[in-house]
């Protein structure tokens, strides 16, 4: 059970590192322009940020109880799985694989979460 929870922990970090990071990394100039590319009005960059964040601290901490972990791992599903079809029809398919990386990491996480939380 000690090395799931490592696992666990491990990879969720790894996770949320992944999808909440990049947007305070990548020049600004360049996220306003893939969200207003994508057909997104100005404002949805930062209602992204702040729904990534949200989202994160949710998961991350631990007393927050097992039903708004699960929606926020759901939304963040929706939202991995939207940039990819998204990047892809707008980009091409090299930047709609990209969001399908973290998408990956997410899965293991969930999985892990499940096995932790409701083993019996």
């Amino acid at each position: 059970m000690l090395k799931e929870k490592r696992i666990y922990w491990i990879i969720t970090v790894i996770g949320m590192v992944l999808i909440v990071l990049p947007s305070y990394f990548a020049p600004r100039a360049y996220l306003i322009e893939s969200i207003h590319r994508l057909g997104f009005p100005a404002y949805f960059n930062l209602e992204l940020d702040i729904c990534k964040i949200v989202g994160a601290v949710i998961i991350l901490i631990p007393a927050i109880p097992s039903m708004f972990k699960e929606w926020a791992y759901v939304a963040f599903g929706i939202l991995l799985l939207s940039a990819s079809l998204g990047h892809w029809l707008a980009d091409g398919a090299a930047k709609g694989m990209a969001p399908l990386i973290p998408f990956a990491i997410l899965c293991v996480s969930y999985y892990y979460f499940r096995k932790l939380n409701y083993a019996k």
